[in-house]
């Protein structure tokens, strides 16, 4: 379809992730097999199934990016399951920087901190995620949606024409936090 309106595209941006509501809270091992299975289709094998597409029209070169969070890296008592997810989307960016790499493809993720969203209203504690991050980050404050925005700018811009298989923190330093 998109071909049919564009020939060729420079950037592709995945930002894309689900999980029941139901389960977020409570125990990790209480997650059913059906959730699981369609959190990681929908949160984690969707970034491969758009980047086989996208090669396509990212003829001579292009950005692949994606969003990730800091709970896929370090456990955190909040997101349980997400970060179980994240860190299978970390290992799908993997897979498609191998896969790209030969087509001069640049995927890299953002790791933003956590910001006021309707998403994060479905995290239990959310506020406390909030609170606790602006006040052990180095910058000592949260990030808004706009200083997001310009990572990802810069993410999908020839300004970052060397750059690639990064996870780029947007956290005002909380992840560099022992």
């Amino acid at each position: 379809m998109l071909r049919e309106k564009w020939s060729k595209i420079d950037f592709v941006v995945h930002a894309i992730a689900f999980s029941d509501k139901d389960q977020l809270d409570g125990r990790y091992l209480e997650t059913t097999a059906d959730n699981f299975s369609k959190t990681m289709l929908i949160s984690c094998y969707s970034l491969t199934a758009i980047a086989q597409r996208a090669e396509k029209l990212l003829t001579g070169g292009g950005s692949i990016l994606t969003l990730t969070y800091y709970g896929a890296e370090k456990w955190m008592a909040a997101l349980q399951r997400d970060g179980r997810c994240e860190g299978g989307a970390g290992g799908e960016r993997a897979l498609s920087r191998r896969r790209s790499r030969r087509e001069n493809i640049r995927v890299n993720a953002i790791s933003a901190g956590p910001i006021k969203t309707l998403a994060a209203s479905g995290i239990g504690d959310f506020r406390y995620i909030l609170s606790g991050n602006e006040y052990n980050a180095p910058m000592r404050r949260t990030v808004t949606t706009e200083e997001v925005g310009d990572s990802a700018l810069y993410l999908l811009s020839d300004l970052s024409r060397a750059v690639t298989g990064e996870v780029h923190h947007v956290d005002s330093g909380y992840h560099v936090v022992a």
